[in-house]
């Protein structure tokens, strides 16, 4: 049987990287991981083509070529997945979806032939085997978790790797927290599961014979939710695999409760992590409680923040507004955090309740659910009524992102940012997309923008003061950029018939 393993597009948003990727000659961020190790999960008798529609076009050819389709996708890929799914039943395919858009959403796709739902490693045998013998079910899931020790290494080979910008693994699933709207748990549950050392080094092993030579995301959804094991296996197997590698470094996904422990943060720079993004949500204390996390109360976050960056790791943010104690000036409140703090990548969105999550559950009760969740943090639209009132919200959530990736405002954040940071001896090998990205920086941010004067007051800055460290103020000012032009066209525009303009300063 052929299979072709479709992957939707991504609209632009604040993970697309859509408007920074063109510094560095990419299309894609991070590849399919999940239909790629689908892939590896397959038999020899199944013939393989994988199509992801964020780097290359789907085309006749390949449906034609096909005899059934795989597609997984984010909920955030809604409108590009019924679009290929409407071509493959126009082709008449057979249509098999998993991932976390279908196991919320199943009743919105009812062209699809067989939903292979939850953890893959459980439920794909069980179709497999049903197919095999010529009677598969339309619906596969299951409540258990998957042993990740069984998972096998990624086909890599399927993707063509000069593509994408950063390549991923994943160590962990689970997470022993439980935030109130976070759908981890209700997917991945509390026990965080993990593969061996020897899987992780396996897989990038593996890419490595690719020809890989960039940066690898690892996709946890909080990488230290086992830290004893991270300490005593992961990280040192790491170091030592790094001391015969050359180009390639780690970033990933973290809680804040990192800063509490010195030697792991040493551990994770020494096996090559540069950057962690954590979930801050609010500095508003009565805002975490009401949420459930815990793991942010009674700290003080700021500090715990600059604890990381002079550890050797950026910090990107997640942030939120619309709890219901949020108070009017929790908008000033989250801007000086923002600002303070010197988290340059700073995601801010509006509170959205996704189905699973304890939050859906309890505004779905008191009647405060209004539309569909879109999986989109940076579309300035909720599916919640707030208690501050829809305008007050919405207002609010535009001042935020019009001031903080206003060019003077984030150049001065970056600044904050490498005044605290001291790195590790991070890989430093520059390649020629490195010195394109310079020079097309150059022109787009010091000749083009109208924020060139605050740019050129940070270069020189950094030339000066942190010449070392000088290609991360490039690729935090690309990262801005894209920021910046999203910000302009989900939250701007739509206000711009009320008058408001986007602010230049």
């Amino acid at each position: 049987m052929k299979v072709l393993l479709v992957y939707p597009q991504f609209p632009d948003t604040f993970w697309s990287h859509k408007h920074a990727l063109k510094f560095v000659g990419k299309r894609a961020v991070l590849p399919p991981l999940g239909l790629v190790t689908v892939a590896a999960m397959l038999s020899p008798q199944f013939q393989l083509r994988l199509v992801d529609t964020n780097v290359q076009e789907l085309t006749n050819k390949d449906l034609a070529w096909a005899d059934c389709v795989f597609i997984s996708a984010m909920n955030i890929q809604h409108e590009s997945s019924r679009q290929i799914i409407a071509r493959c039943k126009k082709s008449g395919l057979r249509v098999v979806a998993g991932g976390p858009l279908f196991t919320t959403d199943q009743d919105s796709f009812f062209s699809i032939d067989h939903f292979v739902l939850n953890e893959a490693e459980l439920t794909l045998p069980l179709f497999l085997e049903d197919l095999d013998r010529g009677n598969p079910r339309r619906i596969y899931s299951s409540d258990q978790f998957a042993d990740m020790q069984q998972t096998p290494v990624p086909k890599w080979e399927l993707l063509n790797l000069k593509y994408y910008a950063n390549m991923s693994v994943q160590f962990s699933r689970g997470c022993p927290f439980q935030c109130d709207f976070c759908n981890v748990t209700a997917l991945l549950g509390h026990r965080v599961r993990t593969k061996s050392s020897q899987q992780i080094i396996a897989e990038l092993d593996a890419l490595y014979r690719q020809g890989w030579r960039n940066d690898v995301f690892f996709v946890d959804d909080n990488f230290i939710g086992n830290k004893p094991l991270l300490k005593a296996d992961l990280l040192p197997a790491l170091i030592q695999w790094r001391k015969n590698k050359k180009g390639i470094n780690f970033y990933t996904e973290a809680s804040i409760n990192l800063a509490d422990d010195e030697e792991l943060m040493k551990f994770m720079v020494e096996a090559g992590f540069h950057s962690v993004f954590i979930g801050i949500e609010t500095p508003e204390k009565i805002s975490l409680v009401e949420c459930g996390k815990l793991q942010n109360e009674n700290r003080n976050l700021m500090e715990d923040v600059k604890k990381i960056q002079r550890s050797g790791l950026e910090v990107q943010g997640g942030f939120i507004v619309g709890f219901d104690h949020d108070q009017q000036s929790i908008f000033q409140k989250q801007i000086d955090f923002i600002q303070q703090s010197g988290i340059a990548i700073a995601m801010i969105g509006m509170l959205q309740a996704i189905p699973g999550t304890r939050l859906y559950e309890r505004l779905k009760a008191e009647g405060r659910l209004c539309g569909d969740f879109s999986g989109d943090n940076a579309d300035g639209t909720t599916n919640i009524v707030p208690v501050m009132g829809i305008d007050t919200l919405q207002d609010g959530y535009t001042r935020i992102l019009q001031t903080i990736y206003s060019p003077k405002m984030f150049y001065q954040r970056i600044k904050t940012f490498l005044s605290e940071y001291r790195p590790s001896n991070r890989c430093k090998i520059l390649k020629l997309w490195h010195l394109i990205a310079l020079v097309r920086s150059l022109f787009q941010f010091g000749i083009l923008s109208e924020g060139r004067l605050h740019f050129w007051k940070l270069l020189r800055w950094s030339l000066c003061k942190r010449a070392g460290i000088f290609r991360n103020m490039i690729s935090l000012s690309i990262l801005g950029y894209h920021y910046r032009k999203t910000c302009e066209h989900h939250v701007s525009d739509p206000y711009q018939t009320k008058g408001r303009k986007w602010q230049h300063q």
